[in-house]
């Protein structure tokens, strides 16, 4: 397994990171055998979030005896400087652990910073000073509050999703972060199950030296299949290129990064969730996406009036009206094969 320095944390990680939400699905026998045989072949890097239900603690139950040789990155996405501290504390005694190695602010629609009126750097500073956690860092679907993050120079790391359908000026990313040594995690790699090719999307990414995909696995398969790319890492020939073009002239218009730009929609849509909602129905766990509460709020796209408004505010030209109902008929397709 390839290591390398995590940034100006200083912190040595693998190249290959696990993105743990997708464990929420599967049994705790096998989330633990799969957690296990990560560690086992040099996966380092373990990546949750407190919002992710059951991740972190299947996270402390499979790794607890090995946390001082790992890395655990985890969010809040609170907005208020106790329920951070709250969220902290619940944490640590889900990883059991007694310190977070990184703490990020889960996609916050500002960038937090020293003074400000929310408290939350404070917090996060005041938790550090205690030793609770080690390094502060920020998840954002938005490039633009992502850059901000990083030239503030508050962050040590930055989490951003970034695959082979990623723009020049997302991609530029990388070269920022390693300019100012901030350690750069790439989630989606695969677009939330949108993109089939993982030993191309492994590739691509694998081309940026400072760049940790996590990826998101559940299956054992899934593991070994990464685990296969670690141990000869594959080469970005034009084979590949063929199929990122391919891809990017297929699906460029269909993914939805849930920046939130389109918020508020008149018609009371959550479209930033709306707009993926069956790639986290597969990916995360199905029993909230597929609940009552979101089959109504499907059925909310039903009342789209074409005004326009998340079309023009999305700052990845998507054509979020037809992408949502292309959502809502694959949404409901899904939800009747369970029945």
């Amino acid at each position: 397994m390839q290591q390398t320095i995590f940034g100006r944390t200083g912190l040595t990680v693998s190249r290959t990171g696990f993105g743990c939400i997708p464990i929420q699905r599967i049994p705790y026998e096998e989330s633990t055998a799969l957690l296990q045989h990560a560690f086992d072949n040099g996966v380092t890097l373990y990546d949750t979030a407190n919002a992710y239900t059951t991740s972190e603690e299947r996270i402390g139950t499979a790794l607890h005896h090995v946390r001082d040789k790992i890395v655990i990155c985890t969010k809040s996405g609170a907005l208020s400087p106790d329920k951070v501290m709250e969220n902290i504390e619940n944490s640590l005694r889900l990883l059991q652990t007694d310190y977070i190695d990184v703490l990020q602010f889960h996609n916050p629609p500002f960038v937090p910073h020293p003074g400000g009126e929310d408290g939350l750097y404070d917090c996060a500073l005041k938790a550090k000073t205690q030793g609770k956690i080690r390094h502060i860092g920020i998840t954002s679907h938005s490039k633009d509050r992502a850059r901000s993050a990083v030239l503030s120079g508050l962050y040590d790391t930055l989490q951003y999703p970034l695959s082979y359908l990623s723009t020049d000026e997302e991609l530029a990313l990388a070269g920022l972060c390693r300019e100012h040594n901030i350690g750069l995690l790439a989630m989606k790699g695969l677009c939330g199950g949108l993109l089939t090719n993982a030993k191309t999307a492994f590739a691509f990414l694998r081309q940026y030296d400072n760049i940790i995909p996590i990826w998101g696995m559940q299956k054992m398969s899934e593991l070994d299949e990464f685990l296969s790319y670690e141990k000869e890492p594959p080469l970005l020939d034009s084979v590949m290129r063929n199929v990122i073009e391919a891809d990017k002239a297929e699906l460029s218009g269909n993914f939805c990064r849930c920046c939130g730009y389109c918020l508020p929609c008149p018609a009371g849509i959550p479209i930033n969730n709306a707009a993926r909602i069956t790639f986290l129905a597969r990916r995360a766990v199905k029993e909230y996406w597929l609940s009552q509460e979101w089959q109504n709020n499907m059925r909310l796209i039903d009342n789209c009036t074409n005004c326009g408004h998340c079309k023009e505010h999305c700052p990845y030209g998507l054509d979020t009206p037809t992408l949502l109902k292309r959502q809502q008929k694959e949404y409901f397709e899904i939800l009747a094969a369970e029945a």
